[in-house]
């Protein structure tokens, strides 16, 4: 069976615009997504814009509609992110054939450099701020985050792929237990759950000269602050991790306290990340973007290598950075 997005065609992009009296001066240009398709083109105005074509069946239209309306209400708050396009009758989220789709003004830009002390700052003065807003209300059609089931999950994900030798499942059942049993340490209550991006990391940040601008919120969930702050931070060097954490926790004071008592998160978020990755990859394997994108998947030394990460993100759960 072909994948729901092998239809989609530029001509069914263009079309899809079309449909909402907005008028493509030429051929989209893909970008990089692999969840969903997204696509740069610029109107007959001059006007760039960015199209979000959704993934069928990931998410509900009420989930959607969720993070479009937060956004919403962080640009009505002056945070700096980009609210979908809505049309005269006020609707973001549309519809074209079998596909939902969304359209967002360009936002052009680099990301932050983290040796860089004032892009620090400015990116814990963002998150502050995001977050000040964020904790006000709750989500109500999006996921919580729940590490240890969570990493459940993910394992049987990618048990079911069969692509990891008798000895390479031994030995990853062995550090997914290891790890599971820490996370179990630390499970979050609901009450320290706030609106989170829910995927921080560089390539979702745009900006210049000490102002920066966070995008792509597909991922947006109920998790712990933290959540939205420790890719930030370098992973192997103590001094430079506390330099690194004191710029941003300068700037995000400058609206909000910064949460120092989820520090102990940071390691098993790290690792829920990281298993969940895996998963992710080999759960969306039918898509024919993801063995053009990640051909290494399929290569036993991959799984070699990420059960060696796994073993190592173990020591780090006993010895975290935080404390040395």
């Amino acid at each position: 069976m072909s994948h729901p997005f092998s239809s989609l065609s530029p001509d069914l992009v263009m079309s899809a615009v079309e449909s909402l009296d907005i008028w493509p001066a030429g051929e989209p240009f893909a970008l990089n997504s692999y969840e969903n398709r997204v696509l740069l083109f610029r109107d007959d105005d001059g006007k760039n814009w960015i199209v979000k074509f959704y993934r069928p069946d990931r998410w509900s239209d009420s989930a959607i509609q969720e993070e479009h309306d937060f956004l919403q209400e962080l640009v009505d708050q002056q945070v700096p992110v980009v609210a979908p396009w809505r049309d005269k009758a006020g609707a973001s989220l549309h519809y074209f054939k079998a596909f939902r789709f969304t359209l967002f003004p360009h936002c052009p830009g680099q990301a932050p450099e983290l040796d860089n002390p004032s892009h620090l700052f400015a990116m814990g003065e963002l998150l502050g701020r995001l977050h000040q807003v964020s904790a006000k209300k709750t989500f109500q059609h999006r996921p919580r985050l729940e590490m240890a089931s969570g990493i459940l999950d993910a394992q049987q994900r990618v048990l079911a792929s069969n692509w990891m030798s008798h000895h390479q499942r031994r030995a990853y059942d062995r550090v997914i237990e290891k790890i599971h049993k820490q996370l179990l340490k630390h499970d979050v209550p609901a009450s320290s759950m706030i609106r989170c991006h829910g995927d921080c990391h560089l390539g979702n940040v745009l900006g210049r000269d000490e102002k920066f601008t966070l995008v792509d919120f597909d991922d947006c969930t109920m998790a712990p602050a933290m959540q939205d702050i420790w890719m930030l931070l370098p992973t192997d060097d103590p001094e430079e991790w506390r330099s690194q954490l004191s710029e941003i926790t300068e700037g995000y004071e400058e609206t909000c306290p910064f949460p120092a008592e989820q520090m102990a998160l940071i390691e098993p978020l790290r690792s829920y990340r990281l298993i969940r990755h895996s998963a992710w990859l080999v759960s969306r394997w039918d898509d024919p973007a993801f063995p053009r994108a990640f051909p290494w998947l399929a290569d036993s030394g991959y799984w070699d290598q990420h059960i060696r990460q796994l073993e190592q993100q173990c020591l780090q759960l006993e010895n975290p950075l935080w404390l040395a």
